[in-house]
């Protein structure tokens, strides 16, 4: 497990990240459909093309490869890492246009889809496949148009889209925090995604906080970080006790 939130790498008292208990994960897809709704995610009729669909939190299965009675299988999501490594992340480096740069303050990975030229040099760079290239302009039939997000902006065909972590509820915290009269830089919120698991395996906090329940599970000796091989110091941990998964988690076949 990589130790950047622990060495001081991240500038800063705030450094908002995730945990997921693989071990608690049932595999629901709740955490994938909330963030599909709130995030005005668009979906087409035909949704069978799996290489030209969106998805800003998807559900993989890892299986130990072993036969009946030691096969064991378990589900894991995956939003957008946030990486922070060397205080920033492979997609920021390749935008030729600045539409994603990683906030220092927050530690959040931004997109600004009205920037993106949709070059997808940030698809390429993305060790863990976490954007999504959008191929057609959102289209919801009647009366889903009602129920969408207001503060979510849709994007046009053309541009790239990614996990924020609901940045959209951070801007609502903060709003909310300046009228109480409070330090809008220190706020607590929750993405969509952690707010929908029944099974409460995805916690979200600042990891810099030493009394957050994130700090201290990715503190957990069944913490890891996937690919951490390569240095990108992702803001999202994983807890399991299969050692088996630890390994899948660095590709080690």
């Amino acid at each position: 497990m990589s130790s950047g939130t622990e060495n001081g790498s991240h500038g800063g008292h705030l450094h908002y990240g995730m945990v997921i208990d693989l071990d608690k994960c049932t595999g629901c897809g709740a955490c994938s459909v909330a963030c599909q709704e709130e995030n005005n995610i668009s979906f087409r009729a035909d949704e069978s093309d799996k290489l030209r669909g969106i998805s800003w939190l998807t559900l993989y299965r890892l299986e130990n490869g072993k036969e009946y009675p030691a096969y064991r299988a378990i589900s894991l999501p995956r939003p957008c890492m946030h990486c922070s490594g060397g205080h920033d992340s492979p997609c920021t480096y390749v935008c030729p246009v600045n539409a994603t740069k990683r906030d220092p303050e927050t530690g959040l990975v931004n997109h600004i889809p009205v920037r993106c030229i949709g070059c997808r040099y940030c698809m390429v760079a993305c060790p863990y496949h976490a954007r999504s290239f959008n191929w057609w302009d959102p289209v919801w039939p009647d009366p889903l148009t009602k129920m969408l997000t207001p503060e979510v902006s849709p994007r046009m065909r053309g541009v790239i889209e990614k996990c924020t972590f609901c940045g959209h509820r951070l801007n609502r915290a903060r709003d909310q925090a300046r009228v109480a009269g409070e330090d809008p830089k220190m706020v607590a919120y929750t993405p969509a995604c952690v707010e929908a698991c029944p099974t409460k395996a995805m916690v979200f906090g600042n990891l810099k906080d030493p009394q957050s329940e994130a700090a201290k599970l990715a503190k957990d000796p069944r913490a890891f970080q996937i690919l951490a091989k390569l240095n990108t110091d992702p803001s999202v941990y994983y807890l399991s006790k299969e050692q088996w998964v630890h390994k899948l988690s660095d590709n080690d076949l």
